[in-house]
């Protein structure tokens, strides 16, 4: 079997290597740069807590996976185990916290309760005053820069084509599969994969199925190097607009953050993100509760990405609903980070399988929208 995967985002990487691995011709297209998308405008985290509930065995599959990275791709991408925490300022936080814990548990996600004082005692320095916290002990983050490019890497390694630079215009079905006209000529496969995030909505309409997405840009910021002190991510639980943000320090010392700011609209054509410094205050306040000590920290860059996001904030995912040997994995609305190594391998099993796979992906098929009229593109017009 011959596959084309439209994007070499972390989704279309690492389906590319478990494609390959699974001994399937590929060949990867992407319009710019591996992992220059929505995967580099990534905070980096590898949290389950939170999670749409029937999203969490792909979500235990994948964090399986990201422990096995380093051995895998033949090359560390900066996963750690360092903990996710959650802090709590709120009563109504509380409860929903509590909520999500008792309703994950039979799927598999057991989360600790922390009190005021075990907060302090455990993680000092950390939202003075928080009135609790939830701490999932095996979640960390890796790094979004490097985690693409090893998966195309080790891709190549088993016989995939990785073609960066490539702009895919029209495609067309014949007798045997598929062919995509691009910027650097035709390409055919007998099965298409359609990973190519914010714009996958355009993918999809050409086979008659039509997906609201629009596409958005986060904004990041990373502060200069200061004493390394927090190891765990640090989020929050909140129903307060504009208080929702999250960081962690990297090892060189760095507070990576993101959050408490309205994502911006991104114009597909050219599909380029720029961070909005009128926004970075606000964000700096909404951190300054998680960890006060950044109150003197020097912010030394701002940036963001294209991400596409969907009506539901749920991502598309799994075989086309019109046409056989079509496949879609895109729309993962801003939390795909941690599930891209999952995704990947799921969708190679999909294909290689002819369409069967032992997580439920019925939550995420592509014909939910049918009958609702495409926004997508609000952001693609």
């Amino acid at each position: 079997m011959d596959v084309l995967v439209l994007g070499g985002g972390l989704m279309g990487t690492a389906a590319a290597y478990f494609l390959a691995r699974r001994g399937v011709r590929v060949t990867v297209l992407e319009r710019n740069r591996v992992g220059s998308g929505a995967t580099v405008a990534s905070f980096g985290n590898v949290r389950r807590t939170g999670r749409y509930l029937p999203q969490l065995p792909l979500a235990h599959r994948s964090r399986a996976l990201w422990g096995e990275a380093q051995a895998m791709l033949g090359r560390d991408v900066e996963f750690r185990v360092t903990g996710h925490l959650r802090l709590i300022f709120e009563e109504d936080a509380l409860a929903d916290m509590r909520g999500f814990a008792e309703a994950a548990r039979p799927w598999g996600l057991d989360l600790e309760e922390l009190g005021p004082n075990e907060v302090r005692a455990r993680f000092p320095g950390l939202g003075p005053n928080a009135i609790g916290a939830s701490f999932s002990p095996q979640d960390g983050c890796g790094n979004p820069r490097l985690i693409a490019p090893a998966f195309a890497d080790a891709a190549t390694r088993l016989g995939a084509t990785i073609v960066e630079g490539c702009l895919a215009g029209p495609i067309e079905t014949t007798g045997s599969g598929f062919r995509v006209q691009t910027s650097k000529g035709a390409f055919e496969a007998e099965a298409l994969l359609n990973t190519a995030g914010a714009w996958g909505a355009r993918v999809a309409a050409q086979f008659g199925e039509d997906v609201p997405i629009t596409a958005r840009g986060p904004q990041m910021g990373v502060t200069e190097p200061l004493p390394h002190r927090v190891l765990p991510v640090v989020g929050i639980w909140t129903r307060r607009p504009g208080t929702d943000c999250y960081f962690r320090q990297v090892e060189r010392g760095n507070i990576v953050f993101g959050g408490a700011a309205e994502r911006t609209q991104v114009d597909l054509d050219p599909g380029q993100a720029k961070a909005d410094p009128a926004r970075l205050p606000g964000q700096l306040r909404a951190l300054l509760r998680l960890i006060p000590a950044l109150a003197d920290a020097t912010v030394i860059r701002t940036w963001s990405g294209c991400e596409g996001y969907l009506a539901d904030m749920l991502p598309v995912m799994g075989p086309s609903a019109t046409t056989p040997g079509l496949f879609h994995a895109f729309g993962f609305s801003g939390s795909g980070f941690q599930l891209g190594p999952g995704v990947g391998d799921v969708m190679a099993e999909l294909i290689a399988t002819g369409g069967v796979a032992d997580i439920p992906l019925a939550d995420f098929r592509i014909d939910r929208f049918a009958s609702v009229p495409a926004a997508a593109s609000t952001a693609a017009s």
